[in-house]
């Protein structure tokens, strides 16, 4: 057998076709390569082919070792032969716990350049070692499997792992829990989509992908309003700077990778006991990135109506994506998302800005990559010219539960969605917070920074409970700025740079109590009050009426039930004197009509609807 061993570029002999730079025949040939000796990332990498890989038969074999990684440049559009890369990436969940995987392999079934489909009878091997030190990080077989609940680990030297081929699903654009698709061990998840797959009870299995390995252009689906399983689908790291803000995806999704993370402490495997959440993630052009943890929420019927937990993950989503690594994004168009070669980088999972969530021209050799500067808490450092802080909002006594809000301030920041610094998000079926943009919760916000802002901070209790923000990870605000909490009912400012805010909170959807500011006063529109407009129900013509005869600049004009639940809500409207909204399909009721102004200070006024 014959060994290679790369450090740098190569190219081995053999009989080449005019697209192809590396050529491993099929005489038990291999190459080896050991990124022990390459830094964490850089413009060296371990392998670098400009074109084309032929693993020409079955008996050929590349084996990347050591957080060695493949690129390829732009015009690589298809590897060939029936060969197999080999790569291992580690799973750090339990028996009970889900990861979310992407293969960076395809089956080996038929010889011919496009990307293959992954299939984990074909693909997924485990590394069972070898008597002779030489063969022992090359010798795996094939992991087997059970339909039983739980895999079994390794026995070194003579039985591969078992999967549970039970807990092997994928998810093309759905956003029902019944649209996962039970794959099993012989069902092909596609290349660029992903897959869940539960560990084993050595909570820490190493897992050998072997199969061709993937390059060029890789697209996905993604619908308007529904969310695909998809990750990183290459033997090297994927740089979610140069995903999300690639122009052949900027405008189909929403710009947020979605990780999820179970709760490990819980040992069982039914649905109704699942503890886990999704941590929200995105990175702007400039490189600044926005995460919040992810809650954990108990899971019931496949939805999340089980209840907080009082935890929070743990683990931090970071700019380069590792091998293997899934994650969900949700589309805002439907189309096709690509992954090309010119995203990859070298970046090695080690590194400090890479973790795998269980926790340009690419023609040049590689992308050379800047290293983000974190701080104690593990979040970014955002450069000077960006101001930011998080607020957590503590559901204190009866569900014990934490939602984490972060909110960016940046000059190229706009009063409307800005991709890359804002993530929409889901809410709890139990209390959560939240802030607000064109009626949606979202979990990550940016605004250009004056302080005239009143930013709404909507929270939505559940229960008669106890209710806490705090503030934290506040960054290049001058120590003299106050960032308060107002609770506009109480008529109460709170600087949370000094102190928490605690207060008993009835049971109730409060769209206008409370905002975040940085001044007493608002400064903006010191004499506007609700005597400036008449609100009212004309009973007569079915219709809410709202007359602005000072022209002043409405943002929209919302409608809520007793129960605090939002009726309608308007797009931005503009300084008419007048507007009018249909009520003839509402009940007969007290509801609350609010106006909110283009600085985001809210008027409320009460109304009675009888039809």
């Amino acid at each position: 057998m014959k060994h290679t061993l790369l450090s740098i570029c190569l190219l081995v002999a053999g009989v080449l076709s005019a697209q192809t730079d590396l050529y491993v025949g099929n005489t038990g040939t291999y190459i080896y390569v050991d990124g022990t000796s390459f830094a964490a990332s850089g413009s060296n990498v371990p392998l670098y082919v400009t074109n084309n890989i032929q693993l020409d038969g079955a008996n050929s074999h590349l084996y990347l070792r050591n957080e060695a990684q493949l690129l390829q440049g732009s015009t690589a559009t298809g590897n060939s032969g029936t060969g197999q890369l080999s790569v291992y990436q580690a799973g750090t969940v339990n028996q009970y716990a889900y990861n979310y995987w992407c293969p960076p392999v395809g089956n080996t079934d038929a010889n011919n350049s496009t990307n293959r489909p992954f299939r984990a009878n074909n693909n997924i091997y485990d590394n069972i070692g070898h008597a002779n030190p030489a063969l022992a990080t090359i010798t795996s077989a094939l992991a087997t499997y059970t339909t039983g609940w739980d895999g079994t680990p390794t026995v070194p030297l003579t039985t591969p792992q078992v999967i549970s081929s039970r807990w092997l699903y994928s998810y093309d654009p759905g956003t029902l829990y019944s649209e996962w698709d039970h794959i099993a061990e012989t069902g092909a998840v596609g290349p660029g989509y992903g897959f869940t797959m539960k560990g084993n009870s050595s909570g820490g299995q190493n897992y050998d992908f072997r199969g061709k390995p993937n390059t060029g252009n890789i697209s996905v689906s993604v619908v308007a309003g529904e969310e695909t399983l998809v990750g990183n689908p290459y033997p090297s790291a994927l740089d979610a700077l140069l995903f999300i803000h690639d122009p052949l995806n900027a405008g189909l999704t929403t710009g947020v990778l979605k990780y999820w993370e179970h709760d490990q402490t819980v040992s069982s495997h039914m649905i109704f006991d699942y503890v886990g959440g999704y941590a929200l993630y995105t990175i702007s052009f400039g490189g600044v990135e926005s995460f919040t943890a992810a809650p954990f929420h108990t899971y019931l019927s496949g939805g999340d109506d089980g209840g907080p937990t009082g935890n929070n993950g743990s683990k931090i989503a970071r700019r380069y994506i590792p091998i293997g690594q899934g994650f969900m994004i949700e589309g805002v168009s439907t189309g096709n998302v690509t992954y090309t070669n010119a995203q990859r980088v070298y970046y090695k999972q080690s590194g400090a800005d890479s973790y795998f969530f269980r926790s340009n021209n690419s023609d040049t050799q590689a992308t050379t990559v800047v290293e983000t500067e974190y701080n104690e808490y593990g979040l970014n450092i955002v450069p000077e010219d960006f101001k930011r802080f998080r607020i957590n909002v503590d559901f204190v006594d009866v569900e014990s539960y934490t939602r984490q809000l972060l909110m960016n301030f940046h000059h190229t920041a706009t009063d409307g969605f800005d991709y890359g610094l804002e993530a929409k998000g889901k809410l709890s079926e139990h209390s959560d917070a939240h802030w607000v943009l064109d009626n949606d919760p979202y979990f990550i916000q940016a605004f250009d920074f004056n302080t005239e802002l009143r930013i709404p901070l909507v929270v939505n209790a559940k229960h008669d409970q106890p209710l806490r923000f705090r503030i934290f990870d506040i960054q290049n605000f001058d120590e003299s700025q106050p960032i308060y909490i107002h609770d506009i009912h109480a008529n109460l400012y709170v600087d949370l740079r000094a102190q928490n805010y605690e207060i008993n909170l009835p049971a109730g959807n409060y769209t206008d109590r409370f905002e975040i500011t940085f001044s007493q006063e608002a400064l903006a529109v010191p004499d506007i009050a609700v005597s400036d407009f008449d609100v009212f129900q004309d009973n007569v013509q079915s219709q809410l009426t709202v007359l602005n005869p000072k022209n002043i600049n409405i943002k929209n004009v919302r409608l809520f039930d007793t129960a605090g639940k939002m009726v309608f809500g308007s797009l931005p409207l503009g300084n008419a004197p007048a507007y009018h909204f249909p009520t003839k399909t509402l009940s007969e009721g007290v509801y609350v009509a609010t106006i909110t102004l283009s600085d985001n200070h809210v008027i409320s006024k009460k109304v009675i609807v009888k039809n």
